[in-house]
């Protein structure tokens, strides 16, 4: 069904018709019941504090000895705020938190595999590209800059294309003033 039939069908609906739909959806669905509760009650930070608990747990976990390692917990966590509209800078302030502490478990253990350092630039550009496009840069520009610091100080293989993101960093910045 395209948009205009849905629209074209909810306009031939009376209001009373259209809100049963809406319960429907709303018990049937855990996504649009999810959704809705944000909406109605956007707690954003007891969203940033769990997605911080989750992230931390894949590599500091509390109830086993071995870490997980799984980059995707985050990039689900962050799917999940994109889809319900968080605010950007808590967003970017999770897509942050998610390489910062792969960082601090890279400063205790090496890594060994290059998917891994490729999947955390992948989120670094992903992040980067988040905060210029929401305006948001100034506010996140240090930290940024920290994490390519940390990249170069810890000898991570892609280093490189980490400091490349300082030029387009400064660019942007250069543009806006």
């Amino acid at each position: 069904m395209s948009k205009r039939d849905l629209k074209k069908y909810l306009e031939s609906l009376d209001k009373e018709q259209i809100a049963e739909q809406f319960l429907e959806l709303y018990s049937k669905f855990p996504e649009v019941k999810v959704y809705y509760n944000f909406i109605f009650n956007p707690n954003e930070d007891k969203l940033l504090q769990e997605a911080k608990i989750k992230i931390s747990a894949e590599y500091f976990p509390i109830k086993t000895k071995k870490a997980k390692l799984r980059r995707s917990t985050a990039q689900k966590i962050i799917k999940h705020f994109f889809m319900l509209g968080v605010e950007p800078h808590i967003t970017a302030e999770v897509m942050l938190y998610n390489i910062t502490v792969a960082q601090k478990y890279t400063a205790k253990k090496e890594i060994y595999y290059s998917s891994f350092y490729k999947s955390i630039l992948n989120s670094f550009e992903q992040c980067l590209n988040y905060c210029i496009s929401n305006g948001i840069l100034p506010h996140f520009r240090t930290q940024l800059l920290q994490v390519v610091e940390i990249a170069e100080k810890q000898k991570w293989p892609n280093k490189t294309e980490f400091r490349n993101t300082v030029v387009i960093i400064e660019e942007e910045e250069s543009t806006n003033f």
